[in-house]
């Protein structure tokens, strides 16, 4: 706005006393206090057109009917107990302790040696600080390992009996993951030929056979790779959850002992980020379940928090996200949770009966359980 002053006025000959002078250069005078004072408040209406309503904010989301895990989670960021990341951990680690499923946590899947190993990561969407383990022996809280890792190392992913050194540094117990039920589950595959399985192209025939094996070359070799049909929530339900605090910010963790009977040192999905789970305080989160050796070739959760980048909603990213597996492995199973950093949420999956997963926010008030019918393969 062009300055005015009483002399240009005079000059111009538009006034005719000084009284007119006044008068003009007061009313300009207000004109510009009342345009500094909207564009103020404008400014202040859109930032608060940015954030989320109290409504759905703070929440929860986890894939699975954990709703203890879910409950955790929620006591912590609700009451303001702690951060994002705290009630991720908080969340996770009921699982581990409940061993949900007894698919999550210790006493569960024994790999080919009969041994239960875990894998866990945790993710800050503010920073993007990734902590993961893999392949975890003898330690049962894997999802705080996760954190230690994070926290305090300038690494981003720790495996095997190296990690479970890292955690006995960092305070944790060095402890006996197997339980009855574990070793059992172990005594009944064995006695079944090892069926089911992960091998592929070895001699003995890994489907009527237990190993060890030796690899066969040329044509007896199998056309690809193929998904396994038993993978569902009693066979590989990682727990996946994600957190958004009160004022948007973000966090995501998983947590899972693997796929029953799978080969030793064998690292699934669930740790990796991008393909267990991926948030971005700028747009929102996302966390998988399911076939982890299909999944992470295909990074779904990147996929689906890039989708709502691009604006699609979360039930459209998830849905993105996984026919777009379908379309190379169209027999694989899988699920995603997704949520924007407004508290808007959506769920997908792919070849199973039904998926199920758990979220708390306010307008809730309580952890309530939704069902998605999953895709079909035909949908590509």
């Amino acid at each position: 706005m062009q300055s005015v002053n009483a002399a240009e006025v005079i000059d111009r000959g538009k006034i005719g006393s000084v009284k007119a002078i006044m008068e003009e250069v007061s009313g300009r005078y207000c004109q510009v206090v009342i345009l500094v004072l909207f564009l103020f408040v404008e400014g202040q209406i859109f930032k608060y057109g940015e954030t989320s309503t109290p409504k759905s904010l703070p929440v929860v989301i986890n894939t699975w009917p954990f709703t203890n895990a879910t409950a955790e989670a929620w006591h912590v960021i609700s009451s303001d107990k702690g951060s994002a990341l705290d009630a991720v951990e908080s969340g996770c680690t009921v699982c581990e302790m409940e061993q949900c499923d007894g698919t999550v946590g210790f006493g569960g899947s024994p790999n080919e040696d009969g041994e239960t190993t875990l894998d866990a990561m945790i993710m800050n969407g503010v920073t993007h600080d990734v902590g993961a383990v893999g392949c975890l022996k003898r330690v049962k809280r894997a999802i705080s390992v996760a954190r230690s890792v994070m926290e305090h190392t300038s690494e981003t992913f720790l495996v095997g009996d190296d990690a479970t050194q890292f955690a006995v540094q960092m305070g944790f117990t060095n402890e006996d993951l197997h339980t009855n039920h574990s070793w059992q589950m172990w005594r009944d595959w064995e006695k079944n030929n090892c069926q089911p399985n992960f091998w592929k192209d070895v001699v003995p025939d890994p489907h009527q056979s237990c190993g060890p094996y030796k690899p066969v070359t040329g044509e007896q070799k199998s056309s690809r790779p193929t998904s396994h049909s038993d993978i569902g929530r009693q066979n590989h339900d990682t727990i996946g959850m994600i957190v958004v605090d009160r004022v948007g910010n973000i966090a995501a963790g998983t947590s899972t002992n693997g796929a029953n009977h799978k080969i030793p040192g064998r690292v699934g999905d669930s740790p990796i980020a991008g393909a267990g789970a991926y948030v971005d305080n700028e747009v929102g989160g996302a966390a998988a379940t399911g076939d982890g050796d299909i999944m992470m070739r295909f990074l779904p959760s990147f996929q689906a928090v890039e989708f709502m980048r691009q604006g699609k909603s979360p039930t459209e990213a998830a849905t993105l996200a996984l026919t777009r597996i379908a379309k190379y492995y169209p027999k694989y199973s899988g699920g995603l949770v997704v949520v924007n950093k407004d508290g808007e949420f959506g769920a997908a999956a792919h070849g199973w009966t039904f998926f199920k997963y758990s979220v708390c926010n306010p307008q809730l008030g309580k952890v309530t359980v939704y069902s998605v019918q999953p895709i079909n393969s035909t949908f590509v």
